[in-house]
């Protein structure tokens, strides 16, 4: 493999902050070309949130598909363990929680930062509905299982109240 030069090295690392930021900015089509031409779909930025979990995390579902679809995995982590599922389920987001899990995201309960909990914590009930609904870890309901659905219930009484005023 051939060794890049400084100069090189320096407009590679330019080419990866605007991957970042067009993914941030849901710019699908422009980001889509750049991986076509040879940028990994798996790209990260220094703290580890990679192309996909910051489109997810920005809402843009568009460009979460085309990630997908172009071979991101939809089960890395950032530096501090967050997976991409669980920052679409804290931040309420439903359908990237849905495209996610179709494209192979995995709801690990056994983790600490667990998908199901964060969307249960910040009151994302239809998403704790939703991610219970498609975990396969377990035939039935269990204690845990039923507690985050009510604690989701229960805090989205306030999500609501603080949004209308």
């Amino acid at each position: 493999m051939p060794t890049l030069s400084q100069e090189e090295e320096r407009r590679y690392e330019e080419l990866q902050l605007m991957a970042l930021e067009f993914a941030r900015e849901g710019e699908s089509t422009i980001l889509q070309s750049m991986i076509e031409a040879g940028l990994s779909p798996n790209t990260t930025d220094n703290r580890g949130n990679s192309l996909l979990m910051l489109s997810a995390y920005n809402a843009n579902t568009s460009t979460c598909k085309m990630l997908l679809e172009l071979g991101a995995n939809p089960n890395s982590s950032n530096d501090h363990g967050h997976s991409i599922l669980a920052g679409a389920a804290f931040k309420g987001y439903l359908d990237i929680c849905k495209l996610l899990v179709e494209h192979g995201a995995k709801i690990d309960k056994k983790a600490t930062k667990n998908p199901i909990a964060f969307a249960a914590i910040f009151g994302r009930e239809e998403v704790v509905k939703y991610l219970q609904s498609v975990d396969k870890s377990t035939n039935k309901r269990t204690f845990l299982d039923n507690l985050m659905l009510k604690t989701a219930s229960f805090l989205s009484q306030f999500r609501k109240k603080s949004t209308s005023a």
